[in-house]
């Protein structure tokens, strides 16, 4: 009967031109081999009908899209609505008539005169658009194209990559897609070119039938993501092969959280070989670096990273010379760790956090996902055994099982941090034996939480809509924050994530990016331009904002008392990582102060402040150089001239062109040594 009532849709097809048939295409989207979400689309003449929703770690989008392109694949119209990861609502609208083309995003309206072939770049889209635009690339000889609001689109072939799945073997080709953000996007596309899947070292979206292949395109994005940055890694990393003297710089002295007077520092190899007066002459043989009355100060820790290829350099080049993962692919990351150390690409050290979550309909897909205590304690021994400094418990972890999981991780020489367990709060937490809190929303959720209300979903972070009616004098807050006190615990509070998810607004420079927006691609300016939340309700707006006051004076609570306070972003660090650190002034920190705390004292509580932390002659060569004089403006480090890590040499300027960044300022003076 079925087959029977295709082919008579087939014959009226036939007979009937004016009805046509809709071809539908299905996706499914993996992370972490689990599915998390799908994207349908069907296609009736010039027409596409999108649906698309994805739910990992109990958030995602929402999309549905209407296009309509013309004969040479472009779009002429395009209906983008739904909600964004964190629930922001959406309804984008693009128009071109002839060559007039409009549209309305969450930065307002927008207008162009088209003179050439463009292509409208849809700022919340689906993936499914990647596609769209490399269908339209290739009809282009230089396979490049105008982009709409600005900027330039361009499509690079890659590899041959055969596929099997139940609808049969597929031949499809790896495009990278170059120009919407700070890394590329690489998709599959059929002879045809369909798009056949998007594919990345994390996750995938493939066509329905293809899951299979999950695992093996994934090690396959890791492998051009690696060859793409061990390129830039020969192009831009500087062993000199002999000592280097930079010379007139004032050291950050943490000891004193002042700077020095000028001096010399001499490299040799991966340490700090000497540091010498100003006046003292260099030796034969030597590289001198024009430090030009800069300041070099010692590497920084981004404490709270979820770290990847894309982010490695990015990182190094803000300053950052050490991470700690608070979560990961346990094999991809040694993967990452091994390649960095080795200077094939070019990366911060690392510190291993191991991620143990709770197996439910929320689970995160990340470390080591458990079902039982038993199985918990075993996470925790597998973590101990391969050398972690720590483990990390997240939201459905079941809170019964924490103190066992603690007490093996300490008996194990392993610190535990983590969030709150849904159906749990931040003092069990403490009395179960966390040595630090991550993020200052789990922390302050128990005190506004009714019993029974779950964490595992956006809820954990709509909630905060009750914190402005939160008395921080009243006796629950008090003694959750006596028992940090008492219990000599951390906390890790993340600001930067919570100033975003509360203060960003539609067709806004975010706060915290408005030193560097004008330097960041077309697509990564107009998603910055997103706000996170849903803040349509009446009052809502005010009531997110008043949250984050009350979190900045939850943590200058915190730290007037005593507490030891971790700096980390979880919104991938390097530019984010300098705002982290610009918003702890708003809580009560010195610059000075917060220096040292993002220098010597974070790896200090690592246990690595022997090797790294400060510019001392022994210790790693792990530095960067900024002109200004970050002890009385913060916002100095923001422009790094040079990074140095384990004695290699890098300039920004000569790195940020690769992820489609302007840079920030010039290269220092290099001088090789005189002829012997």
């Amino acid at each position: 009967m079925k087959t029977r009532f295709i082919a008579a849709l087939g014959l009226i097809a036939l007979t009937l031109p004016s009805i046509a048939l809709a071809n539908t295409e299905q996706f499914t989207v993996i992370s972490g081999g689990k599915k998390v979400g799908h994207l349908t689309a069907s296609t009736t003449g010039d027409k596409t009908v999108i649906d698309y929703d994805v739910k990992d770690n109990g958030r995602g989008p929402t999309i549905a899209e209407t296009i309509t392109l013309n004969a040479n694949g472009l779009p002429t119209a395009w209906s983008i609505t739904g909600a964004t990861t964190f629930g922001s609502k959406v309804n984008e609208q693009f128009n071109q008539i002839g060559t007039k083309a409009t549209w309305t995003d969450s930065t307002g309206k927008g207008s162009s005169t088209v003179r050439e072939p463009s292509l409208y770049i849809g700022q919340s889209s689906s993936t499914y658009a990647l596609g769209l635009y490399a269908r339209a690339l290739l009809k282009n000889a230089d396979r490049s194209m105008p982009a709409l609001p600005g900027g330039t689109i361009r499509l690079e072939k890659g590899e041959a990559v055969a596929i099997t799945g139940t609808p049969g073997p597929l031949q499809t080709t790896a495009y990278t897609i170059n120009g919407l953000d700070l890394t590329p996007d690489t998709i599959l596309l059929d002879a045809q070119g369909t798009m056949i899947g998007y594919v990345s070292p994390d996750s995938i979206m493939i066509r329905a039938g293809y899951e299979g292949e999950e695992e093996r395109l994934r090690g396959l994005a890791a492998k051009w993501s690696t060859d793409r940055y061990v390129s830039i890694q020969q192009k831009v990393a500087h062993n000199y092969g002999a000592p280097v003297r930079i010379k007139n710089v004032r050291i950050f002295d943490p000891a004193t959280s002042a700077l020095t007077a000028p001096m010399s520092v001499i490299v040799r190899g991966k340490e700090i070989a000497a540091i010498e007066a100003l006046d003292s002459p260099a030796t034969r043989g030597e590289v001198t670096i024009d430090g030009a009355g800069g300041t070099l100060i010692a590497g920084m820790v981004e404490a709270h990273g979820h770290l990847g290829q894309d982010d490695a350099l990015l990182n190094l080049m803000a300053g950052i010379t050490t991470v700690r993962d608070m979560g990961n692919d346990n094999a991809v990351l040694d993967t990452l760790i091994d390649r960095m150390d080795a200077g094939t690409i070019g990366g911060p050290h690392i510190v291993r956090s191991g991620f143990i979550e709770g197996k439910s309909p929320f689970s995160a897909n990340l470390g080591i996902l458990v079902d039982s205590q038993s199985t918990a304690i075993d996470a925790v021994r597998w973590y101990g055994a391969r050398g972690y400094w720590q483990i990390k418990i997240y939201n459905s972890m079941n809170p019964a099982w924490v103190p066992a999981m603690v007490a093996e991780a300490h008996k194990l020489g392993m610190r535990v941090a983590g969030h709150v367990p849904a159906f749990s709060n931040a003092d069990a937490m403490i009395a179960a034996g966390y040595d630090e809190m991550t993020h200052i929303n789990q922390f302050m959720l128990g005190w506004v939480l009714k019993p029974g209300e779950d964490t595992r979903t956006l809820f954990r972070l709509t909630a905060l809509r009750r914190l402005p009616a939160l008395d921080l004098n009243s006796a629950p807050v008090q003694h959750t924050i006596q028992s940090m006190v008492d219990g000599h615990k951390a906390i890790d509070p993340t600001l930067g994530i919570h100033e975003q998810l509360t203060e960003n607004r539609d067709g806004i420079i975010p706060p915290g990016a408005v030193d560097y927006f004008d330097h960041m691609p077309i697509g990564y300016q107009r998603s910055a331009k997103k706000g996170w939340i849903d803040v349509s309700a009446p009052g809502d707006d005010a009531l997110y904002r008043g949250a984050f006051d009350k979190i900045l004076a939850t943590v200058r609570m915190l730290h007037d008392r005593g507490i030891f306070i971790v700096f980390g972003t979880d919104t991938g660090g390097s530019f984010t990582y300098h705002r982290e650190l610009e918003l702890y002034q708003k809580a009560g920190m010195t610059a000075p102060e917060i220096l040292k705390r993002a220098t010597f004292d974070s790896t200090q509580y690592l246990g690595q402040d022997q090797r790294m932390g400060s510019i001392a002659k022994g210790k790693l060569a792990d530095f960067f150089l900024i002109p200004g004089d970050p002890t009385k403006d913060l916002k100095a480090i923001k422009t790094i001239r040079m990074v140095v890590k384990d004695g290699t040499f890098y300039y920004p300027t000569e790195v940020y062109p690769s992820f489609g960044i302007k840079p920030f300022t010039t290269v220092p003076k290099v001088t090789p040594p005189a002829p012997q």
